[in-house]
């Protein structure tokens, strides 16, 4: 067997299979440090280790010392969302694994003398490694054959320009291949490489906004800082007042009040939105990279799209070749069937070679098709060079002077081929030879132009459906290409777009305020470079817009990266999907309605739970302050909470970020919910003071009796507490006053009112009515009203829900916002 070293880097057959096992196993793989998801212990981490899980924790331990275990109810509950949030990300991770497992970047390699294709994580070191057109470069090491190789390291070097490299030349992993092809043996790998060593600084990863996160962030901020002074507030107020039935007493009223401070489902809720969005999208052929994702494109108000692959079906046929002149036809085939004739064939060439036979030229030159250049070219032996490319190119470089007339003939043509919609480049010849290797290709002097080679593309049959949802939801289209804009106005036109008057490019200068202007008024663009498409993207940005960027080439990957959401279609390059945020796997422009929509989803239902969430939170603190003022016991125990919050709360919420919504995206989601959820969490608060005060001054014991009769239970016998049952009335009135107006809370943030929100409410309406009627029940949650306690608590309970509906009404933003179309 060779042994590992020099002599394996001068072999064309590649690795033998004992020789990559053998480097497997001493660990000389290229895995990636990137990943789909997180590990399963992260998982668990994520969603035990929290803040208010310790917060809860610590409580619960409290609560269950003191031996009233029916308090120590919000314990399970913690546990069950936890559980629950762990079971959902797992199942989701799973899935998700899976499918970019299915779409993972791949590598060529040669191993016993042929090509194979592997996953880019099992290159290993020494492998010989087959670069082409729109691959990266998984690994670090010398070229040892190179076919006009160029390189986009702008992931390494912040240059976006082309590098050419020859045989001898070292190349690093985190570049793609733009242009050419070649070989190289993979010196470096996995964790030695290149890009993997300054990833931190050349390749970072830039996580998609989500206003969401950052406003769920920004308000468990606000809530931790809440409960920090709440609490010492909290066991002083009711030490003063309880404090001579025993520490117990102090411990139960006090954790009843930091436990409705604690959002404890907020944040399971939210990320099980996103979790079974992204599965949901999987079905739809929709690869989510990032989760919040789905919720940024619900925010794009531009999307930014290239035509070929998303308004046509990307595979583009051979047409016609028009001669010029009185050059021959056979000839001219001939010369297009041996330029196709390519190893290395672009998307033109592939499709002519699909189309023409090729003579069995000789090449002695080459130089590969580059989206910078707009052109390649093949000399062949005893015969001239031959050129194919973008007309204005083409005849820019040409012996202009001694063929005026021709040049203007083949304009006029050109301009009417496009106007028809077909797509146009320029064959020429030349009698000079091309260099066998060229660091940086010219164009010959003396071109000569022979043929006008016409091909056409079939239109989406989709792609006017999903524009015209596009122009509906109120997202302005962007038609950014790199073909002739005469051409791509004319597909866009096709498609029912109002194109107006497509802008060449070339005639934009690099200034961001005449981009701002050009992009404000206009929608098609053609010869677009690269770099421009990045420039594009910024322009829009600094005017405001969120911008999607769809793509499915290496030119398109800089753009995609820098985009607020970058879309990458399944057939497109590696380097492309790698950078983007959603891939669609199918290659479909028409799934993005189905993501915009999702996203749009999730943004109007957790806002929904977010509001029911943060108005308990609200009342907690106006309940923990009030009874300190007045010097009351906090209205609840911790079980009357959980009885509220699984009701009102809990389970509803569940069901709403999860259900359908229609809602389009409108900014300001943590603001709209302090303004809606902190007045009305306050009202709560108020009423169920005064509703705890009534309650104790007609149902209750008197202030004499409570220290000797009111003990909640910590072993006594069910005689005993049965005997007190006119103890647990003020906290039965306030209970039954704080479930009228968290449910009528729950009744405005579920407008509009669908058939399933209805039976959701009444559901749980009959089982809070349930919780009082029910003897053990009843007993269990320590709850007793006689009918005079129902009717005043509920009126109480009553005013509390006119006055949510005053705060409601009285914002018009609050309305719009949760306005969904029917």
């Amino acid at each position: 067997m060779t042994t590992r070293g020099e002599s394996t880097l001068t072999r064309t057959d590649g690795l033998t299979g004992a020789e990559v096992a053998e480097r497997v196993s001493s660990g000389a793989v290229n895995r990636l440090t990137e990943r789909t998801s997180r590990s399963v212990g992260e998982i668990v981490r994520a969603n035990v280790l929290t803040r208010f899980n310790a917060i809860l924790g610590a409580l619960f331990v409290l609560v269950m010392v003191t031996g009233s275990f029916a308090d120590g109810l919000f314990g399970i509950v913690l546990v069950v969302n936890s559980a629950i949030g762990i079971a959902q990300e797992y199942l989701a991770k799973r899935k998700l694994d899976r499918l970019a497992l299915l779409n993972a970047p791949t590598t060529r390699v040669v191993r016993d003398g042929a090509v194979q294709v592997v996953a880019t994580s099992e290159v290993v070191q020494d492998d010989l490694i087959e670069l082409r057109t729109g691959d990266e470069v998984p690994a670090d090491g010398t070229l040892t054959a190179s076919a006009g190789l160029e390189l986009n390291e702008a992931n390494l070097t912040g240059e976006s320009d082309p590098v050419a490299h020859d045989e001898g030349d070292e190349i690093r992993s985190g570049t793609s291949v733009v242009a050419g092809s070649g070989r190289y043996h993979a010196r470096r790998v996995g964790a030695d490489a290149y890009v993997n060593r300054i990833a931190a600084d050349a390749r970072k990863f830039t996580p998609t906004r989500s206003e969401i996160q950052e406003s769920t962030n920004t308000l468990l901020t606000y809530i931790t800082w809440v409960i920090v002074a709440a609490l010492p507030i909290a066991i002083w107020s009711q030490w003063r007042t309880v404090g001579d039935q025993g520490w117990q007493q102090v411990v139960i009223r006090s954790a009843a009040g930091v436990v409705g401070l604690v959002p404890e489902g907020l944040v399971l809720l939210t990320s099980v939105a996103f979790l079974l969005s992204a599965v949901q999208l999987t079905r739809r052929q929709v690869l989510v990279q990032q989760l919040p994702a789905v919720e940024g494109l619900a925010r794009v108000d531009v999307v930014c799209l290239d035509k070929t692959g998303t308004l046509t079906a990307g595979d583009i046929t051979f047409d016609d070749a028009r001669p010029l002149g009185d050059h021959d036809a056979d000839e001219i085939r001939s010369a297009l069937g041996a330029l196709a004739d390519d190893p290395n064939a672009n998307g033109t060439l592939t499709a002519i070679a699909a189309a023409l036979d090729s003579p069995g030229w000789e090449r002695t030159g080459t130089v590969p098709f580059s989206s910078a250049r707009k052109w390649s070219a093949a000399s062949f032996e005893g015969r001239s060079t031959w050129v194919l490319g973008a007309p204005e190119v083409l005849l820019a470089a040409g012996p202009q002077p001694s063929a005026p007339q021709l040049v203007e003939a083949v304009r006029t043509e050109v301009s009417e081929l496009a106007d028809a919609g077909r797509r146009v480049v320029l064959l020429a010849r030349s009698e000079e030879q091309l260099p066998s290797a060229a660091v940086h290709p010219q164009l010959p002097p003396d071109l000569v132009p022979v043929a006008l080679v016409t091909l056409t593309e079939q239109v989406r049959p989709d792609a006017s459906q999903t524009l015209a949802y596009f122009s509906e939801q109120e997202v302005a289209i962007k038609v950014v290409s790199g073909d002739n804009p005469v051409t791509v106005a004319a597909v866009a036109r096709a498609v029912g777009l109002d194109a107006g008057e497509p802008v060449d490019a070339r005639t934009l200068s690099d200034d961001p305020e005449v981009l701002r202007a050009a992009l404000a008024t206009h929608t098609v663009f053609g010869r677009v470079t690269p770099e421009q498409k990045r420039a594009f993207v910024h322009a829009l940005q600094a005017d405001g817009h969120v911008v999607a960027m769809t793509g499915d080439g290496v030119n398109d990957a800089l753009a995609l990266k820098d985009a607020d959401i970058g879309v990458a279609m399944g057939n497109g390059a590696q380097a492309t999907k790698a950078v983007a945020e959603l891939v669609l796997l199918d290659g479909r422009f028409s799934h993005l309605p189905d993501v915009l929509a999702e996203g749009r989803r999730v943004i109007g239902n957790v806002e929904r739970v977010a509001n029911l969430f943060v108005a308990k939170n609200a009342m907690s603190l106006v309940a923990i302050l009030a009874a300190a003022v007045i010097a009351v016991p906090f209205p609840f125990l911790p079980r009357h909470l959980t009885l509220v919050s699984a009701v009102t709360i809990g389970i509803p919420a569940f069901f709403l970020a999860l259900g359908p919504n229609r809602r389009r995206y409108l900014p300001g989601f943590l603001r709209r919910i302090l303004r809606f959820a902190v007045p009305s969490g306050a009202v709560a608060g108020v009423v169920v003071i005064a509703s705890y005060l009534l309650a104790g001054s007609s149902e209750g014991v008197t202030a004499d009796e409570f220290a000797t009769r009111c003990a909640v239970a910590t072993g006594a016998s069910p005689a005993t507490v049965a005997a007190d049952v006119a103890c647990w009335r003020p906290g039965s009135g306030a209970t039954i006053t704080l479930l009228t107006v968290f449910f009528w809370i729950l009744v405005v943030l579920a407008r509009p009112f669908r058939p399933w929100k209805a039976v959701l409410i009444g559901a749980m309406a009959g089982l809070a009515v349930a919780a009082f009627l029910v003897p053990p029940a009843a007993h269990f949650f320590n709850l007793d009203a006689p009918l005079p306690l129902v009717w005043q608590s509920l009126a109480a309970g009553a005013v509390g829900a006119v006055l949510v509906e005053v705060i409601y009404r009285t914002s018009p933003s609050l309305r719009v916002a949760h306005h969904e179309p029917d």
